[in-house]
């Protein structure tokens, strides 16, 4: 038999003077952790087996059950963590590359965390979002540089198409396949209650869900799964995937296993086949090339829809949309390195990307600085996990936010991050009957429409403290922020003052 090097992560503690041995905890772990022993009568559990998603503590009736941290460790050695060493047996093991879900979970900076905003005192009167009106709606897409009247003086409306939201937030791309059936129908009915958009991923879009195209963005990826002239015109965006913040300069992958029935015939391929997007799209090779394909999905929807190209948070960030700018897309979405993901290859997600609040504040400056601010809208994602993010996101520039695993862990996501593996507790990254059902859209999409609203009028208190009636003033305005433990370089990227000044 062969050795197991690796200690469990988690122990699972269980309070026998609490437990009633109802079995509870058993039924509803996916993971078969608990295990019942009729000939004594009594729970075990096998610690190797927990994710650490908290279903069992959170239904036990008596409280018998709790999760800790396992206090098994190695000799201490700064260089070799507990964490490197388990990954390095893993391999050894294995012989494959490590997989990972969800967001980078390391010790970088977190800068929204070491920005402050500003209030008005005296000078400036803030302003009583509860007696008077503040403007939190947003719209997306390019904007005419300068305004036409008719014959009359009227203003002509010259707009291309353009994105109407009731707050400067939609709903990142998530594809069915990667998370359940019932996931994807929370965030759809959360959209259309708020006045928002979701957005469905490289996966295509259930036949069940195109009433819901008003509040739809789709996605093309380089896979192209589930992309037809029906899909492309279902939406009111469509959204070309040139890179994600959790995994830059790499395709998508999504296993087998998840690839059912329903998965199957949306994305356009055999039940069980993995569904491997390639790293570059395969037509696209430079910002020409990108043109074409902007331009090739404006002819497709008859010029009716706004184009996004979404890129991921890279060094050279602010030059590559300097460059989208000026391909035709009417709206550039940036992913940083925290961005949550379904799968992606451990050693990409905790490695490679930068912080979205460099790359947005870099990109902002670069468009402005070039006079091509106003062709596009800029969505930022990667991470935003509260309304002061998404305040701070747009004093920094952004037009609106992304937000994805704020929204999973609205619908009761514990963050375990195995996702990749299909057996989610939660009911939200699984394929399998009985535990998605575990979701109930009735209940998940309310969840939504709650975080949502909490924030919008977190929104308007921030702005309203700052002397502000609209979210349109608050864009780019880092007079609004200042630093707080930041080199002077970091400060001038960001482009703002440390606190004090």
């Amino acid at each position: 038999m062969a050795v197991n090097f690796i200690y469990p992560d988690y122990e699972v503690a269980r309070n026998y003077d609490r437990c009633i041995g109802c079995r509870v905890c058993e039924r509803q772990c996916a993971n078969e952790v608990h295990e019942y022993l009729a000939d004594s009568n009594k729970m075990v559990c096998d610690d190797a087996k927990c994710v650490n998603c908290h279903r069992c503590v959170t239904l036990c009736p008596t409280r018998a059950l709790k999760i800790i941290k396992s206090g098994n460790t190695y000799k201490e050695n700064v260089n070799w963590s507990g964490k490197t060493i388990n990954e390095l047996y893993r391999q050894a093991e294995s012989g494959g590359v490590l997989l990972s879900s969800m967001g980078n979970p390391e010790n970088y900076p977190v800068y929204f965390d070491k920005i402050l905003l500003n209030a008005s005192q005296v000078t400036n009167p803030s302003i009583d979002p509860l007696r008077e009106p503040m403007e939190t709606k947003v719209s997306l897409g390019a904007k005419p540089r300068n305004i036409e009247r008719d014959e009359s003086g009227r203003i002509l409306n010259n707009l291309p198409p353009q994105l109407s939201l009731s707050m400067p937030v939609m709903f990142s791309a998530m594809s069915y396949g990667s998370i359940s059936y019932n996931a994807h129908e929370s965030l759809a009915r959360a959209s259309e209650a708020l006045g928002i958009l979701y957005n469905t991923g490289e996966g295509g879009l259930h036949e069940d869900f195109y009433r819901y195209g008003e509040n739809t963005i789709v996605q093309v990826a380089s896979g192209r799964f589930g992309v037809h002239p029906g899909y492309l015109n279902s939406g009111s965006a469509i959204e070309i995937k040139m890179g994600q913040g959790a995994k830059p300069g790499i395709g998508g992958h999504l296993p087998g296993a998840k690839i059912v029935d329903d998965v199957s015939r949306t994305r356009m391929i055999p039940e069980g086949c993995d569904a491997i997007s390639p790293a570059p799209h395969h037509d696209i090779y430079s910002i020409e090339d990108l043109r074409q394909l902007v331009y090739s999905l404006k002819e497709a929807t008859n010029y009716k829809k706004p184009v996004i190209v979404k890129i991921a948070a890279v060094h050279n960030v602010a030059v590559i949309a300097s460059g989208i700018a000026r391909s035709g897309a009417d709206i550039i979405a940036i992913d940083g390195f925290r961005g949550g993901t379904g799968a992606a290859p451990t050693r990409i997600r905790d490695h490679v990307g930068i912080p979205i609040e460099l790359a947005l504040a870099a990109t902002d400056k670069r468009l402005r600085d070039e006079g091509i601010r106003d062709y596009v809208s800029i969505v930022v994602g990667g991470s935003i996990r509260s309304s002061a993010d998404i305040v701070k996101a747009v004093a920094l520039g952004a037009d609106c936010v992304y937000i994805a695993t704020a929204a999973l862990l609205a619908l009761g996501c514990h963050l375990c991050r195995s996702c990749h593996a299909g057996r989610c507790n939660w009911g939200i990254a699984t394929q399998v009957p009985e535990l998605v059902k575990r979701l109930n859209p009735e209940i998940g999409y309310k969840r939504l429409v709650n975080l949502l609203t909490a924030w919008q009028h977190e929104i308007k208190e921030m702005m309203g403290g700052m002397g502000i009636n609209s979210i349109e003033s608050l864009k780019g305005n880092r007079l609004m922020l200042r630093g707080v433990d930041l080199n002077e370089k970091e400060l001038e990227i960001l482009g703002i003052k440390h606190a004090g000044e």
